[in-house]
């Protein structure tokens, strides 16, 4: 059976989901898709880390489906601007199982992790699948994965 280690980028599928869709992402749904292919092994989703109710609410539902989630605390700059990036983080994960997975699934749009997908499947021989909004996912991205699946009406709730 294929081993498949799944990473999420939480902020980027949330902000492109609804700027998009207006609607949110179901991570059940992608579990059920990607458990029919093969032994999810690792499944790792990165999120900030916020003291509101919603996002332990939403935090608690990801470990019931079966994700292990990675928080990293909200930085409010003084000039008001925020900051909360996963990309070093997920990267290293990444790059931690590539050796012991048969495909690795990324969900981003973000273009700096093509220079890591081209990386695992050169180096490790490992399958690589990118799901993201289309209109809002980098194309660099799309091209350096062996599979792009749009995010679209069947993977929202």
């Amino acid at each position: 059976m294929k081993k498949i280690a799944v990473f999420v980028d939480v902020q980027n599928i949330y902000y492109t989901t609804r700027d998009t869709f207006r609607r949110q992402f179901n991570y059940r749904k992608l579990w059920q898709l990607l458990s029919a292919q093969g032994d999810i092994v690792v499944a790792n989703a990165y999120a900030i880390e916020r003291s509101d109710d919603a996002q332990h609410k939403f935090q608690k539902a990801l470990k019931h489906i079966g994700f292990s989630v990675k928080l990293k605390p909200y930085i409010q700059r003084a000039d008001g601007s925020a900051k909360g990036d996963w990309d070093v983080g997920i990267t290293i994960d990444v790059l931690e199982c590539a050796n012991d997975v048969d495909q690795i699934v990324l969900l981003s749009g973000d273009g700096d992790f093509d220079l890591l997908l081209r990386k695992v499947r050169d180096k490790y021989q490992v399958e690589t699948q990118v799901y993201g909004v289309l209109a809002l996912t980098a194309n660099s991205l799309i091209n350096s994965a062996d599979e792009f699946s749009p995010i679209d009406e069947a993977l929202l709730l």
